[in-house]
């Protein structure tokens, strides 16, 4: 299958001596019940965007972390802004951002020896002339105590449990604009040892290994158990080697080996479809030591496979368990799963972390293009257990696990400032998690809940619908009885008896059993109304008048509701030359409207997103902003009432039912800008959902949100 090369700055992850570390405590080979053992919840504590080290229009990542020995401050790599970053985890709920530390290159990798920082830097002049230093920071004084040439450019760094050793995976990476990507390129990669009783740096050579390109072995990741043994990933080479570092030596090498992945989705067309089946080299990225017996890799794939999951090996190279498809279709239940990356390396598993947490071992598995860190319990090694997903920001990097203080952090690299995604750092930490708030059941796939209404009759039951990210249109049947609620039915809209294919971004059920959609427009595509029947075959659409469909921008329709024989509508943004939202009434054939008054947003636009009627003259709108994260403002819900006749367009009054805000907040996450369903069921209870963007250019986090009795 096709391969997406990696940024230059989007590479493997060194997790410090933390999670090598809690190696130390980990059995020979299997797991071994404790006394105390305590499986875990985890939940997130907080988000911090990275530019609040050094300003909101600075472009500033978080690539890979540690986090000291006292477990009070993450330090992490910003490769774009040449530096390190320090954020104090003192109260791990209230984080605070502790400036930078300026380095002489791209930090790859750092990671840390007692009161020690070791930052790996590329400072190299180019692709074939690549060089690099180990720079060997106190973590207190932020001084530069040490630097070490390492003869090539660094990728991974990692600290031995006993402290005598550091290795670094020297990768010397190919230049991805060179017969595209294509291996070998001189010159070939090494590891570095460091003894950290001389600080002398050694050199194991790692060429003549594997069977892709030899001469050009590429190491990403490594680590290191308890017996001074680093276990490296040649990632291109889909291979890993155990070298012994007092020694000085590679003591064995195999190929990560080829599976057969079947199950998944192999197409970019705009659905969600599991009918694929990929057979490709693992390529593992990130490895991490479970045990001195075992290790577990994340097969991102890179030049010529990836296989979309994880893997438990053994020293000798034999393949304990494999996560097959497993680790995408748990994306697919919580709505993480990124179609545009089907046709190439799916959720993109890039790194792994181990950690014991009162006695039970887990592995934490980070799907860079999923947005989430997948929590396992391996106390069976043959058979791990999946415990949990914890969200993320977009491009989740590194990942450390630190028992000490029951805390995992996550760091997240994407900086798109223009679509209000940053680099963060995340903190988690033991508790109730309230992610997820809405998966799927009976396998369907599901995202971009862009409406939500009752459903006549069926007072636990929603119906939301997605929107032009998919294809066809598909109605979704939500269960609010369930906990987290549960998408448990699929209706796919038809027209003149094909699948069709609709932006949706308003549902309204009708008490004969059948559906009215909002459908918003395009440059090239009407607005419309669509009236389906029961079975989601278009009955009929209808067009706005041809006045107002020529004032509409490219925000047009965004919720709908039906009292009686009137079909409601709300245009998102302002008619061109206006400055009030349109409220429309469709009845007979005739179409009235009103004015609302929106808000004013301090950056951005703000406009109607959801319609509800509350009753036959009373109504609500979503109104929110087009912000995410901390920029976020507006977020309300209002009602307003609506005059029994009237001439002209009159602007309505609105009273505030409730802000949204602190709701979106209560998850410490990013803060999703897109609240687009509204609904009141039939038990009176009113609930509101976020879409997602299908992941794309988005965290793709979906907030489920009961909002209890409003009206």
């Amino acid at each position: 299958m096709p391969a997406t090369p990696l940024r230059r700055t989007g590479k493997a992850v060194a997790l410090g001596s933390i999670v090598a570390l809690a190696a130390v405590a980990a059995p020979p080979a299997t797991a071994v019940a404790h006394p105390q053992r305590q499986p875990l919840s985890f939940q997130r504590l907080a988000t911090v965007p990275v530019y609040l080290n050094s300003g909101v229009a600075d472009t500033a990542a978080a690539e890979i972390s540690t986090v000291t020995g006292d477990g009070r401050t993450v330090v992490y790599t910003d490769s774009p802004g040449r530096r390190l970053g320090f954020v104090d985890i003192t109260d791990p709920a209230r984080p605070r951002p502790t400036g930078t530390l300026a380095v002489p290159g791209e930090p790859t990798s750092v990671a840390h020896l007692g009161n020690l920082l070791l930052a790996a830097v590329d400072t190299s002049a180019s692709f074939t002339d690549p060089s690099g230093r180990l720079l060997v920071v106190d973590a207190r004084t932020r001084a530069i105590v040490r630097t070490l040439e390492l003869g090539g450019q660094p990728d991974s760094v990692a600290v031995a449990p006993s402290g005598r050793y550091l290795a670094v995976a020297i990768e010397n990476q190919r230049d991805e604009d060179v017969a595209d990507g294509a291996l070998p390129q001189a010159p070939g990669g090494h590891l570095a040892v460091i003894d950290t009783r001389t600080w002398a740096v050694s050199r194991v050579a790692l060429t003549g290994l594997a069977q892709v390109a030899p001469g050009d072995p590429e190491p990403e990741y490594v680590s290191i158990n308890s017996r001074d043994e680093a276990v490296v990933s040649l990632q291109e080479n889909n291979h890993l080697a155990i070298v012994s570092l007092p020694r000085r030596q590679v003591v064995r090498h195999f190929s990560a080996g080829t599976v057969t992945v079947t199950g998944v989705d192999t197409e970019d067309d705009d659905r969600i479809s599991r009918t694929g089946s990929i057979t490709a080299a693992r390529e593992p990225d990130g490895v991490t030591w479970l045990s001195d017996e075992l290790f577990a890799t994340a097969n991102e794939g890179d030049y010529q496979g990836g296989s979309r999951g994880w893997t438990i090996f053994d020293r000798r190279g034999a393949v304990v368990w494999d996560a097959g498809n497993s680790l995408e279709h748990l994306a697919v239940a919580h709505g993480l799963y990124p179609d545009k990356r089907s046709d190439a390396k799916g959720i993109e598993p890039e790194n792994v972390a181990f950690g014991r947490f009162h006695g039970v071992p887990y592995v934490f598995v980070n799907a860079e293009r999923g947005n989430f860190t997948a929590v396992y319990d391996v106390s069976r090694p043959s058979a791990p257990k999946f415990r949990q997903l914890l969200p993320t920001t977009n491009g989740p990097e590194g990942v450390v696990a630190v028992p000490s203080r029951d805390l995992i952090v996550v760091s997240s690299e994407e900086e798109l400032p223009e679509e209000g995604i940053r680099g963060t750092v995340q903190i988690y930490g033991a508790g109730p998690s309230l992610f997820p708030s809405v998966v799927s059941r009976r396998d369907i796939p599901w995202g971009t809940l862009s409406g939500l209404s009752a459903v006549p009759g069926r007072p636990r039951q929603l119906v939301s619908v997605t929107d032009s990210a998919y294809s066809p249109t598909r109605l979704l049947t939500i269960d609010v009885a369930a906990r987290p609620a549960a998408v448990v039915r699929e209706l796919t809209v038809t027209k003149d008896g094909t699948a069709a294919g609709y932006d949706a971004e308003g549902v309204a059920a009708r008490t004969d059993g059948g559906y009215w959609l909002a459908v918003e427009g395009s440059a090239t595509r009407p607005d419309l109304l669509v009236r389906l029947d029961a079975r989601g075959a278009v009955q009929q659409e209808i067009p706005l008048p041809p006045e107002v469909a020529a004032a509409v921008t490219t925000n047009g329709l965004e919720g709908i509701a039906v009292t009686g024989a009137d079909v409601w509508v709300a245009v998102q943004r302002p008619l061109k030359g206006e400055t009030t939202a349109r409220i429309g009434r469709y009845r007979d054939g005739v179409w009235s409207w009103l004015a609302y008054p929106l808000d004013v947003a301090p950056a951005g636009w703000t406009g109607l997103s959801e319609l509800v009627a509350v009753d036959h003259d009373t109504f609500a709108v979503v109104e929110r902003d087009n912000q995410r994260g901390p920029a976020a403002a507006i977020k309300k819900i209002y009602r307003f009432d609506v005059p029994r006749t009237w001439t002209g367009v009159p602007v309505v009054g609105k009273r505030l039912v409730r802000d949204l805000l602190p709701a979106l907040r209560a998850d410490h996450g990013w803060v999703q800008d897109k609240v687009e369903g509204l609904a009141v069921a039939g038990n009176g209870q009113a609930y509101a959902v976020t879409d997602n963007d299908a992941v794309d250019d988005a965290t793709g986090e979906t907030v489920f949100l009961r909002l209890g009795r409003l009206f």
